[in-house]
This record gives structure tokens, sequence and C-alpha cells, in this order.
């Protein structure tokens, strides 16, 4: 899939996908919602709003208020590449949330997925 039409997909779609997988391996939406916040800067609510709004995810991302900081900190490998090598900045955002929800999936605390 290529990464136009990765930017294209619904805020909303994603996020339910990502809630499903956390819910699987029996963490929480709330879980879900506190690592967005995390690595966008987007309080709740407003990860809500967009999923309401059904903006893209090219849009959830460029208008993230802040990238936390620690997300440089974030390392490995999801979906066959290394998320600290990737060039295009946008798809690194996208692989970093990947890779901490696989994080979280995996049953890693919390404390550790947001680099404390």
């Amino acid at each position: 899939m290529n990464n136009e039409r990765i930017f294209r997909i619904p805020f909303a779609t994603v996020y339910d996908l990502l809630v499903q997988k956390a819910l699987r391996k029996n963490r929480t939406q709330e879980e879900v919602d506190q690592v967005i916040s995390w690595l966008t800067g987007y309080s709740i609510p407003e990860i809500r709003e967009k999923c309401l709004q059904q903006v893209d995810y090219r849009t959830f991302w460029e208008n993230a208020p802040i990238i936390n900081p620690n997300a440089s900190k974030i390392t490995g490998v999801i979906c066959g590449y290394r998320v600290e090598e990737i060039t295009d900045p946008l798809m690194q955002k996208v692989r970093w949330l990947d890779k901490l929800i696989d994080e979280l999936a995996k049953g890693r605390p919390l404390e550790k997925i947001m680099r404390k």
C-alpha cells in the first residue's frame, strides 16, 4: 500500500483498528487514547472529535498540536521497517503510533510505552 493511500484513510477507521487490536490483547480504549494523546498532543476529547469529523490520516497528523519530544526514542521494527530509519516524516509518525500500539498489545506498561 503506498503512502498516499494510507494518508487518505479516515482517522476514525485507523482509530477503530488500533482500539480493536488493543482490546483483543486485554488492553483498553482508554490506554489507546492515552498513547495517542501522549504522541500527538491531542486531548482525548480532541481525538474523539477528529473521529467524528472524519478527517483523513494526513490531516490528523498535520494538525497534531505537538509531537512528543520523546517520540524520537521510539525504535524497532514495525511492518518490516525500522521506525528510526523511515525518511518520510509523516510516515514515520504513522509508524511510531503503530509501534506504540503494538507495544501496548504485547503487554508493555504505559510508562515504558510513553518513554518515561
